[in-house]
C-alpha cells in the first residue's frame, strides 16, 4: 500500500524528516499536496475534516490505510518499526525515540529564531526580537544540541558510525537534516560549532551517501531550502 503524506507544498519543513525516512526505506508514498495546483487548499480541507476519531493537530500527518498518524516523532517511530529503521531491542528503540524528540526541540528553537513573538506575525514585524533570539541560539543553544549529538556518537558502544547501534536509524536521517538545515540557515554561525563535531559531520556525509538518499537528494522530490520553511537564511540573524 502507498503511504499518503500530508504537508505543505513548496517547503521542506517538518515534513522533510518523514520524506527522508520514506525514501531511505524505499517505501512508495504520495506527497499529496504537491500533486496539483490546488494542493494547499486540499491539504487544509483534509486536515480540518470533522469525521476523524484521531484528528491530527497539524501537518505533517501520514495515512497508512485507515491509520492516521500526526507529529514527526510519532510518524518516524511508526515507520521505523515497520521498515527496519529502529533497533528491535526496546531500550534501544526508546533511546532512538528520545533522540528524535530532542531533535524536534532543536527544530522548534530554530523556528523561533525567526518567529520569536508569534507564528501569525510576519518576520518583518518581529525582526528586532528575532535578532536577539537568534544570537542566543547561535551562541548557547546550537552548541549544546550539537555537542550532545557528538557525545552520543562518541559513546555509542557499537562505534561512532551511527547514533544508535551499528546501523542507520531514522534518528540518523533526522540528524542529517538538522546539520544541513543549520548550515543553510546559519552558514557563519554554524561553521565554528560544527567544526567541533567531526563525528556528526561524518554522520551527515554517511547518510548523504546512502544509495536511496543520494538518489533522493539529486531528484526533484527534494525541495530546496527556502525562506518559507523552518530553516531560513536571513543574514542579519547569522551574526
Amino acid at each position: 500500500m502507498t503511504y499518503r503524506l500530508h504537508y505543505w507544498p513548496g517547503v521542506q519543513g517538518r515534513g522533510e524528516f518523514v520524506r527522508l525516512t520514506l525514501e531511505a526505506s524505499g517505501q512508495p508514498y504520495d506527497d499529496v499536496a504537491r500533486a496539483n495546483d490546488d494542493g494547499e487548499d486540499e491539504l487544509v480541507q483534509d486536515w480540518m475534516r470533522n469525521d476523524r476519531p484521531t484528528p491530527p493537530f497539524a501537518p505533517p500527518f501520514l495515512e497508512d490505510g485507515d491509520q492516521v498518524i500526526g507529529q514527526v516523532a510519532a510518524i518516524l517511530l511508526y515507520l521505523g518499526r515497520k521498515h527496519g529503521l529502529v533497533p528491535k531491542d526496546e531500550a534501544a528503540a526508546l533511546w532512538t525515540h528520545q533522540i528524535q524528540l530532542t531533535l524536534a526541540d532543536l527544530v522548534a528553537e530554530v523556528h523561533d529564531t525567526h518567529h520569536p513573538i508569534a507564528v501569525g506575525l510576519y518576520y518583518k514585524d518581529q525582526t528586532p526580537e528575532a535578532k536577539r533570539r537568534a544570537a542566543e541560539f547561535r551562541e548557547q543553544r546550537m552548541p549544546r544540541f550539537v555537542g550532545w549529538l557528538e557525545r552520543i556518537l562518541a559513546n555509542n558502544p557499537k562505534g561512532a558510525s551511527w547514533l544508535v547501534g551499528d546501523g542507520v536509524t531514522y534518528a540518523d536521517l533526522s540528524a542529517f537534516q538538522v546539520v544541513e538545515g543549520l548550515g543553510y540557515a546559519f552558514p557563519k554561525g554554524s561553521h565554528e560549532t560544527l567544526a567541533l563535531a567531526p563525528r556528526l559531520l561524518a554522520l551527515r556525509d554517511r547518510v548523504a551517501a546512502l544509495p536511496r538518499i543520494k538518489a533522493y537528494l539529486a531528484s526533484a522530490r527534494r525541495i530546496p531550502f527556502n525562506e518559507d520553511g523552518v530553516f531560513r537564511r536571513y543574514p542579519e540573524l547569522d551574526g
